[in-house]
């Protein structure tokens, strides 16, 4: 998912860099030059003009002025005069230009949005080759001026002058009671509270598209993989891409009597790439055979020389670091990557999300639904049966079955295109809401695992992607797909449904994930694949358990990982590498070894997001988190009714958008409440 920031920030004036040389002086990237006397004087003028009854208004939008002021922008004189001359104290007024500023950042946002969707084609979607041009025009961003071309001209001061933005701690409390309208001048207040230059935006743009064009071809042909007994475990055509699919199959094996071998050889290579010593020449390759175990490859039944990997992975995530603590000096509020990444974007401090990640992990209900696992399998655990996928209804129907059922249904993307109005229908909406839904969206083939891109414009389309074989969509295609499309209902909705553009969207990223997840957990059900098991409640609240407690602990390495780089910033590639590895076997040995009898084990570190997408990966324990409580929120009601009431909320801090959705504030309580009497179900 890609959004545009709603950025968030308190109300102070701070001095980020030394005053520039004489010989420097036209490119001064110095803000808050303004004296504090001046600031004084400027209010005094406009509540001699405008009454106290403006008073908070007015010295409220000459801080936020004068926070950001550069030299480049004008003398002091500028100063006063912008500020007197572009103050609008009557209401109606205000609301005019309120309507224009929202519908002209429709257009800004929309056209840029369709200019990076269309330039990122060759490297999103499966049509051919991919050209060196269109690495180029990938990474290229279109917003990458926009902020400071608004500072240039001005209209970002006149924003940052009328509308008041509010700290995190201000809108949980203030926004209680706020009106929809209230809100809505609030976000506008959100847009301009950084001053980041063009070149420093560019290059975070061309850091992750490089990143994730790496992830959207680091393939694994597995059918080419062989244990030390030269036995392979695949179709010869089977290419998986890493980790999502490797995965996947590895989830898919549960429901197969001999799926333990090819489970473990997939975790073989696993730990290859997380070490960075898999052959450079058997990633998106079928010319090789290659032994995981031994890490030994073959060429025509001949043993062949070949160079690892050179730490490609981890100079990804340390240029996504470099790339992005460059900005940090020009965010007074949010001052690193960490505090944007949860504080500003997600909407809750890190440390937080954190407690509530460690409170869940380490509660003794995993260890006993370890030993519960473990029963069923009738085997010791492995450290990837983190993935265990036995409490879902699929993980007793074999995968041939499952991938017929979907390959039959939809030959192409043209035939899943077409049931989307039927899926919606399924999920409780009406034929002719579900049709205006679909309208709205569009279906592509992708190169990558798949993912969902929303519109920014009302006009413009969600983007629905998942790979399609040329023999159809198998059900690792299908789940994803129906994974995405709940993230393009949302997107829909939040757009074209939300009563102001500037309250579009969701609280953050954890809440799409939420709406993925209520799809994605019906997928057999949309097949019409059904589950008669009398246990299915307990099942399902365990299997959301375990998701839970095998992400959060993925998480927890992301964010240990950047506080490590913000305290080393001059690492190597290397050193990051074993850094990773070195935070994922801690992070295993205080929460999971226990209850899985293993040490060492250095799995957490696999996740592809951690690499092209730095710090996302807590939206989705947030997102389950989210998704238990609406789900117990929808018992007994239609989703579709249920999801277009909570959604049409738009953007509002997770506190209050959770209390309006659910009439609860966002906890780890529930779920672990919730497994601890299916446990206990389960096993009386």
């Amino acid at each position: 998912m890609r959004y545009f920031s709603l950025l968030i920030a308190a109300m102070a004036a701070l001095l980020l860099f030394n005053n520039c040389s004489d010989k420097d002086k036209g490119d001064c990237n110095a803000m808050g030059v303004i004296s504090e006397r001046t600031q004084k004087k400027a209010v005094r003028m406009l509540t001699e003009k405008y009454g106290e009854e403006n008073s908070f208004r007015i010295k409220t939008g000459v801080k936020q002025v004068a926070a950001f002021w550069m030299e480049q922008d004008g003398d002091e004189a500028d100063f006063e005069k912008l500020c007197v001359e572009h103050f609008i104290a009557d209401k109606e007024q205000l609301d005019k230009n309120f309507e224009r500023l929202q519908n002209n950042f429709e257009v800004i946002n929309g056209h840029n949005n369709r200019i990076v969707l269309d330039f990122n084609e060759p490297l999103h979607l499966d049509c051919g080759e991919i050209l060196p041009i269109d690495m180029i025009f990938g990474a290229y961003n279109p917003s990458a001026h926009l902020q400071n071309d608004f500072y240039k001209n001005k209209l970002a001061f006149f924003i940052l002058l009328n509308f008041p933005h509010y700290t995190l701690d201000e809108k949980n409390d203030l926004g209680k009671s706020w009106t929809r309208k209230e809100w809505a001048y609030a976000r506008m207040g959100d847009i301009f509270t950084s001053r980041v230059p063009s070149e420093v935006l560019q290059n975070i743009s061309e850091a992750m598209t490089k990143a994730d064009a790496y992830i959207s071809e680091y393939n694994i042909f597995v059918g080419h993989m062989q244990d030390n007994d030269g036995k392979s475990y695949f179709d010869k055509d089977k290419k998986l891409i890493t980790h999502w699919n490797l995965r996947d199959e590895i989830k898919s094996k549960y429901s197969e009597e001999s799926g333990l071998p090819a489970q473990k050889i997939i975790y073989e290579a696993m730990k290859r790439i997380i070490t960075q010593e898999i052959p450079e020449i058997v990633i998106n390759s079928n010319e090789y055979e290659w032994n995981p175990y031994t890490n030994t490859v073959f060429k025509d039944g001949d043993q062949v020389d070949f160079t690892s990997e050179p730490d490609t992975r981890y100079q990804h995530l340390l240029t996504n670091y470099h790339t992005r603590i460059a900005a940090d000096p020009y965010n007074p509020y949010y001052t690193t990557y960490i505090q944007r990444s949860f504080a500003e974007g997600m909407q809750i401090p890190q440390e937080e999300v954190e407690a509530m990640f460690v409170q869940l992990v380490s509660s003794p209900i995993a260890k006993e639904i370890a030993g519960l696992i473990k029963k069923r399998l009738g085997r010791d655990l492995e450290a990837f049966d983190i993935w265990y996928d036995g409490f879902k209804a699929r993980s007793t129907i074999a995968q041939e079955v499952l991938d017929n059922a979907t390959k039959s249904k939809y030959p192409d993307k043209a035939a899943f295109y077409a049931d989307l109005p039927n899926i919606l229908v399924k999920l409780g909406y009406s034929s002719e809401k579900a049709n205006d839904i679909v309208k709205h969206i569009q279906v592509d083939a992708s190169r990558g695992a798949g993912h969902a891109w929303g519109a920014e414009m009302k006009s413009e389309k969600s983007r629905l992607r998942t790979r399609i074989g040329a023999d159809g969509m198998d059900y690792k295609g299908y789940n994803i797909a129906v994974h995405e499309f709940g993230h393009n209902v949302e997107q829909t909705l939040t757009l074209q449904d939300v009563d102001y553009y500037m309250m579009r969207g969701v609280p953050n990223t954890a809440f799409t994930e939420l709406w993925a997840f209520v799809f994605q957990a019906r997928d057999l059900d949309l097949l019409g694949i059904k589950d008669d098991n009398p246990d299915k409640e307990y099942l399902n609240i365990l299997d959301n358990f375990w998701s839970v407690y095998e992400i959060m602990g993925v998480s927890l390495v992301d964010m240990n990982v950047w506080k490590w780089l913000y305290k080393n910033p001059n690492a190597t590639a290397e050193q990051l590498k074993n850094q990773v590895i070195e935070i994922s076997k801690e992070v295993w040995n205080k929460y999971y070894a226990e209850a899985f009898g293993i040490k060492d084990e250095p799995i957490l570190a696999i996740y592809s997001h951690m690499i092209d997408y730095p710090l996302y990966l807590s939206a989705y324990p947030v997102g389950h988190l989210a998704e238990f409580q609406v789900e117990k929120q929808m018992e007994g009601k239609s989703i579709g009714d249920e999801m277009y009431r909570i959604c049409t909320q738009g953007n509002l801090t997770p506190n209050i958008w959770m209390e309006n959705a659910t009439g609860a504030a966002l906890s780890a309580d529930p779920i672990i409440e919730a497994a601890e009497k299916a446990y206990n179900a389960m096993t009386k």
